[in-house]
């Protein structure tokens, strides 16, 4: 324990476009210094960095030296910021979206670093919403549900094109050179902690959720896959076996990197964790009865329950997966700030006049205060929300956005207006699916960039779950629960903590603000409820158009490209 008893953690939240890292006093629960960096690539879904070729459609990469410049860059900015701290760090955290996942050498090297692999896109990072392996995960689902395969249970009855191995599969389909270069398949937030520490230590929780794992039954068996994909008969060949749970440690800083960083080198490592499942403690829950959305570029919807209940329409569900002790259940929206900073970008760029040069954050500002002048009903519209695909619960990236009702008078606040509304809908459906389950709550627990920023949306979400909204009195949530888990990792004798249970409650950081569902709201809003369903179900259940549409278009594509290229 530092020799003043004051100690403190780290939590750096690795996202879609930028990383925040966090500075935690273990003592009082402050926020001491807080720094953002955005990656300097961003996400990397036209063209390829190192040759310029033109990904195809639904591909999204990343670079992964962004993540360390922001890594570095990060824990640096907080310490000069509270130069005292240094000596007194005891913990570092991280978290990741995920599934995103990277192909590595045999000492943790990137292969798209290598000048060998940089042209190759399966060489690259691929992000969480890489949608393109969409047919291999029908093919998955498919064989999985003819052969009656127990483990598709845990996965809502689906498994989706974002998880990890319709993403290996996709690389040894099309580039074998790539899959057998690759010494280790890994997810981002391990690949971060064996940069940390300098060594590979897989961590449970994405293997449970995001790789069809668990800690009773292991993998789908070898056979399974040979049935799905003959000759891919290795499932753990680039995964691996072992797997360590939340909370524990991965080791301790490596003392070049401790050097650099200005940090001890006995700061304790973290196992690395999924940046929505560490809000669920970051925002001071610690058990049964709220549900908890987490609300940024897409949601993810998180529950614990002291029992394992089959549940459809999930995107998965682990022991010990959020919490110790309990079963965590996971589903989410797949678009909700990308799909409203599509929308203001799209304005944006045709703006010409004196609003050209605003932000799309100020401008989506705008959106929200003049769509806020509204109640429910009064744009006309109905919108589904599939801007990226469906996570849940139908689990499928070929659906995409749908908006009826337009017509020569719709207005721009209109259609923003419709836009919140379907996120507060979509939201519901699965909230609504969890009771359907048996699952009890008596609140809706928000964190995240738009639960702070869009004050409309929040109440949105709590008119259509009829559930009042509390948004948790954080601006850094995901970075404070991977701080929180940093304590962890070093333990109480050193000024952390002996569970994360233990940590939440004692850094609880309360509510910042609550919005109590309108009950005026409900006859209207329960008739254009009705009629999103009836869109949801027919667009996503009965109907292959939208499917159809995305087929079209992608072939449209190859066909230009490849008539440009014989140009």
């Amino acid at each position: 324990m530092p020799s003043n008893g004051k100690a403190y953690a780290i939590g750096v939240d690795f996202g879609t476009a930028s990383a925040r890292t966090l500075l935690l006093d273990l003592q009082s629960g402050e926020e001491v210094a807080c720094s953002e960096h955005l990656y300097e690539h961003g996400v990397i879904d036209d063209f390829l960095p190192t040759s310029g070729e033109r990904l195809p459609s639904d591909w999204a990469l990343h670079h992964p030296a962004d993540y360390l410049n922001a890594l570095s860059s990060g824990v640096k900015a907080v310490i000069e910021e509270v130069p005292s701290a240094a000596e007194k760090v005891i913990g570092i955290g991280v978290d990741t979206t995920s599934c995103t996942v990277l192909p590595v050498d045999e000492t943790g090297r990137p292969l798209c670093l290598d000048e060998q692999w940089e042209r190759h896109p399966h060489a690259w990072l691929k992000l969480w919403k890489h949608h393109s392996a969409q047919p291999i995960a029908d093919r998955l689902n498919l064989v999985a549900q003819e052969r009656g395969e127990a483990f598709l249970a845990r996965y809502g009855g689906k498994l989706s094109s974002e998880w990890y191995f319709p993403k290996l599969i996709e690389i040894w389909l099309e580039d074998k050179a790539v899959y057998e270069a690759c010494w280790a398949f890994v997810e981002v937030t391990d690949w971060l902690v064996w940069y940390l520490s300098g060594k590979l230590v897989r961590s449970a929780c994405p293997a449970s959720y995001k790789a069809c794992w668990s800690p009773d039954d292991g993998f789908p068996s070898a056979e399974y896959f040979e049935a799905a994909y003959p000759g891919f008969r290795e499932p753990t060949e680039k995964l691996g076996t072992t797997f360590a749970p939340l909370g524990t440690s991965a080791g301790t800083l490596r003392p070049k990197l401790a050097t650099e960083l200005g940090l001890r080198p006995d700061t304790a490592i973290a196992v690395g964790n999924v940046d929505s499942f560490v809000s669920f403690p970051g925002a001071g829950v610690h058990g049964s009865g709220a549900f908890v959305t987490v609300v940024g570029t897409s949601t993810c919807d998180l529950a614990v329950h002291p029992e394992l209940i089959p549940l459809q329409g999930i995107t998965g569900v682990a022991r010990d997966g959020i919490l110790p002790g309990l079963f965590g259940y996971e589903a989410g929206q797949a678009a909700v700030g990308d799909m409203l900073g599509w929308f203001a970008e799209l304005l944006l760029s045709g703006d010409s006049g004196p609003s050209a040069t605003r932000s799309v954050s100020s401008f989506l500002h705008q959106l929200e205060s003049e769509a806020s002048q509204m109640t429910w009903g009064q744009s006309g519209l109905v919108a589904l929300d599939w801007w990226n695909g469906n996570r849940s619960i139908l689990a499928d990236a070929s659906l995409s956005g749908v908006v009826a009702g337009l017509g020569l008078q719709t207005t721009r606040a209109e259609f923003y207006r419709a836009l919140l509304e379907a996120i507060a809908f979509g939201n519901r459906v699965i909230f609504d699916n969890f009771k359907s389950g048996g699952f009890q709550f008596e609140r809706i627990v928000a964190c995240g960039g738009l639960a702070e920023r869009a004050p409309l949306l929040m109440q949105l979400m709590a008119d259509a779950a009829d559930c009042p909204v509390e948004v948790a009195g954080s601006t850094q949530v995901p970075a404070r629960g991977s701080a929180l888990f940093g304590a962890v990792a070093a333990g109480a004798a050193r000024g952390g903590f002996d569970g994360i249970a233990a940590a939440s409650r004692a850094l609880d950081p309360g509510t910042s603000s609550r919005y109590e569902p309108l009950k005026s709201a409900r006859p209207i809003l329960e008739d254009l409820f009705r009629i999103f369903l009836a869109m949801h179900n027919t667009f996503g259940k009965q109907v292959s158009w939208l499917s159809e549409l995305k087929k079209i278009k992608i072939d449209a594509d190859r066909a230009s490209q490849t008539a440009s290229e014989g140009q």
